[in-house]
């Protein structure tokens, strides 16, 4: 079978499924950017699109992002085109709608199959919008602003004959009439490679040694945002320091924006959530207790696996909106994990049994909780333990998820 993957950053969530229907036999061909740098898979053949242009200045700002989709959709289309024109008929076309590129192939191959990977549809109620009015105030237009965010969504939809989607509360956010094209599959979890490893050490720039015999909280996010809850981090900080002296706190992510927006600047000089953050709490703060507190940016794989082992908490907080594959992957390394009681995280994290729950915006009841687990090991081993059997159970790549995948993209 000829199937054609397609991704502006390929091959983000197709990591493992396209050298897996490789190995069936099937042709994999990936259509990607010609500005991708990610190193390329033995055994797919890799074809490009080309961005001839980028946003217009001072559109609209409700438009946008529809114009940065439309742009990819004619590359993909312009270069879908091409290939027809050399012989090539995919039977099945593979694509994560999110960036529009999939919109207008089914004009090139319309006998194709076309399943999507879906993440999120955009609600301007009930979901991350209006959820944390501390930094983001509803506004009365913003029913208008997500009805153009879901246009690509519609459109993608429409012409759609499966989808994929992680979670079942994900899966949840797309219109009844759609859910019957919905499979629910996880883009799975290496259980083996992502497991505990009492060896594990880290050492940081000063030369001090962090072994699973320390005592380390960890905090992870792409970047350092209010939808990852890192505000709500930030201020329990000051209470977790005073009460364990001899924890170190490793915050992992960069300091720009993956989702929502940049603070207001302060007298026209731009910020970043991390430094605003930082500002706020470290006055709070003893100078010996915040030298304790190490920010470590965007880090290797390896060194994020090898933080995560010796991890003694894990602390994981988001709005309602798409789960993040730290906290899995938290989870199959045995993490004791104390996370924000909002969905999706609790189709995952049991309150007590796989993780301990608390209220999003409850700084305090982070600090008292996490300072209780740190004292309490045999707590911590048990949770930990429970997290990574959900894990093994539910989310095993080798065993669960990839098989469900390929038999999902052999029956689009």
């Amino acid at each position: 079978m000829n199937i054609l993957f397609i991704h502006q950053n390929f091959p983000g969530q197709f990591l493992h499924l396209a050298p897996a229907l490789v190995k069936k036999g099937h042709t994999v061909t990936c259509l990607v950017p010609s500005n991708n740098k990610n190193e390329k898979i033995p055994g797919l053949v890799y074809r490009e699109y080309n961005l001839t242009r980028g946003s217009t200045k001072g559109v609209h700002h409700w438009v946008v992002e529809i114009e940065s989709q439309a742009i990819r959709a004619e590359a993909c289309f312009e270069a879908a085109l091409k290939l027809k024109n050399e012989g090539f008929h995919p039977e099945r076309i593979i694509s994560h709608n999110g960036w529009g590129e999939s919109l207008f192939l089914k004009k090139v191959w319309p006998f194709a199959s076309l399943g999507l990977y879906g993440e999120f549809y955009y609600h301007s109620d009930g979901y991350d919008v209006g959820f944390d009015e501390e930094i983001q105030p509803k506004k009365e237009s913003s029913a208008c602003r997500i009805a153009y965010k879901n246009v690509n969504n519609a459109m993608s939809l429409g012409v759609a004959n499966d989808m994929i989607c992680p979670t079942e509360w994900q899966a949840g956010s797309f219109p009844s009439e759609y859910r019957s094209k919905i499979t629910i599959v996880h883009d799975g979890i290496d259980t083996n490679k992502l497991s505990p490893n009492p060896n594990s050490t880290i050492t940081l720039s000063s030369g001090l040694t962090l072994t699973t015999d320390s005592e380390v909280v960890t905090f992870v996010s792409r970047n350092l945002e209010p939808y990852r809850g890192y505000h709500i981090f930030m201020r329990a900080l000051p209470r977790l320091l005073e009460k364990r002296p001899n924890l170190r706190i490793m915050i992992v992510g960069g300091d720009g924006v993956s989702y929502g927006s940049a603070p207001e600047p302060i007298k026209g000089i731009k910020q970043s959530w991390k430094t605003l953050l930082i500002d706020e709490v470290k006055i709070k703060i003893k100078p010996e207790d915040w030298a304790r507190v190490h920010f470590v940016g965007k880090i290797p794989y390896g060194t994020y696996v090898n933080l995560m082992q010796i991890s003694s908490v894990h602390i994981y907080l988001t709005y309602p909106f798409v789960l993040s594959w730290s906290l899995l992957e938290a989870m199959s390394m045995g993490a004791a994990i104390v996370a924000s009681a909002t969905q999706p995280v609790e189709e995952y994290i049991k309150d007590g049994e796989t993780g301990l729950l608390f209220d999003f915006f409850d700084s305090e009841s982070l600090s008292k909780l996490v300072t209780k687990l740190l004292a309490d090991p045999k707590e911590r081993s048990r949770l930990g333990k429970n997290a990574r059997d959900v894990a093994i159970s539910q989310l095993d790549l080798t065993k669960k998820c990839l098989p469900k995948q390929i038999s999902w993209v052999e029956s689009v």
